[in-house]
């Protein structure tokens, strides 16, 4: 009988152990969201920022100014700062495929919550035709819009940025190399740097966008040696010794060029690492052994070791980041992202004639930008 009531009360003092440690947890998964809780708290995420982007949009103005390559008046969407005091402007860059009636909230609310001047471009429009994709007439065009918003605005002539992602980031890093006289500090997203190269990226991975680079270019540049020059002209590496004057940073998500979180990557990391080899002194050069690896298996090699946390960046982590003379390469957890805060952030505070600010963020933004073309 005594062995019986031991026994009883060894199990009570299991249940009720069993019973505080369940209970939180259980009262845990209970006040969980559901699913449909969870749906519903997205979709009014999503119509608050399509509410803030159609805001910023609104308060932008549509202009036509005139363009020196061949005398024509070109579109643009801009933002004037308010006030008498000279203030930074952004050039800000649309993607390959877009013109400037795409939408450009992102880089806008960043310029109107900071008082910043900012002029988003056409230059020439989609990459599919001669006059456009890297032309004399794209760098042509954006420099205008520069001397554009000097004369129409109150521009601080020590903090003039230019920011794009994906064929924007290729417009940025070519205006960077071609007119590096014009810029305190430039951005660029998941750029192309080499239009010969993500041409035949593009076959192997079948792609649209190399029957686009044909068109630009007026043949193959695989087999056309006509076309093979123009995508030359037309590429960033090209001109890159050039930019070595410009305070650079150059970024991309390590998926970018394979297919990720239910995406298609479109242009391979080996563009931003072979763009800020060109700048790099020659010890802080990535080996091309190692822009192989990373390029295909989407890994850091484990030899460079974890990075500073950024915290601009917010849900993209850091993992692999280095800086040479004025270049900084990023390559982040993401895919064909553009992340405007970290951009922005990071630009303003860049001042010609100041010495580069490589420190990392001070706060994470409102998230990234998939750049799906």
């Amino acid at each position: 009988m005594k062995r019986s009531y031991v026994l009883a009360a060894t199990l009570c003092l299991l249940a009720v152990a069993w019973v505080s440690c369940a209970g939180p947890a259980q009262k845990s998964a209970e006040n969980a969201p559901s699913s449909a809780e969870t749906e519903k708290l997205l979709a009014q995420k999503r119509a608050a920022r399509k509410k803030a982007d159609e805001a910023a949009m609104a308060q932008l103005v549509t202009v036509d100014y005139p363009c020196s390559f061949d005398k024509s008046m070109q579109k643009a969407r801009c933002y004037f700062a308010k006030g008498d005091s000279p203030r930074p402007l952004l050039v800000a860059l649309h993607t390959w495929s877009y013109t400037c009636k795409s939408s450009c909230a992102h880089f806008a609310k960043y310029c109107i919550e900071h008082n910043w001047n900012m002029i988003y471009p056409d230059f020439r429009g989609p990459n599919w035709t001669p006059q456009a994709c890297g032309s004399d007439a794209v760098v042509s065009d954006i420099a205008d819009a520069v001397a554009y918003m000097k004369q129409k605005a109150r521009v601080d002539d020590a903090r003039v940025y230019l920011m794009g992602g994906s064929g924007g980031g290729h417009a940025a890093l070519l205006l960077a190399a071609r007119r590096p006289d014009l810029w305190t500090a430039v951005s660029a997203w998941c750029a192309i740097s080499d239009i010969a190269a993500w041409h035949d990226q593009c076959i192997v991975r079948e792609r649209g966008y190399a029957d686009h680079i044909r068109k630009a270019c007026g043949g193959d540049p695989s087999k056309d040696a006509s076309a093979r020059e123009e995508a030359r002209k037309r590429s960033p590496l090209t001109y890159m010794e050039s930019a070595s004057r410009v305070v650079l940073d150059i970024s991309t998500g390590i998926h970018d060029g394979h297919n990720f979180a239910g995406r298609n990557g479109s242009v391979p990391v080996s563009h931003t690492l072979n763009a800020f080899n060109a700048l790099a002194r020659p010890a802080d050069r990535i080996s091309p052994e190692d822009i192989a690896y990373m390029t295909k298996e989407q890994k850091i090699p484990a030899k460079f070791g974890p990075p500073e946390a950024d915290p601009a960046l917010g849900e993209k982590t850091v993992l692999f980041r280095r800086q040479s003379n004025l270049a900084r390469v990023t390559l982040f957890e993401g895919g064909h992202d553009l992340i405007p805060y970290a951009g922005m952030e990071w630009l303003s505070r860049q001042k010609r004639n100041a010495p580069p600010d490589w420190s990392t963020g001070k706060k994470a933004g409102t998230g990234s930008v998939e750049l799906t073309k």
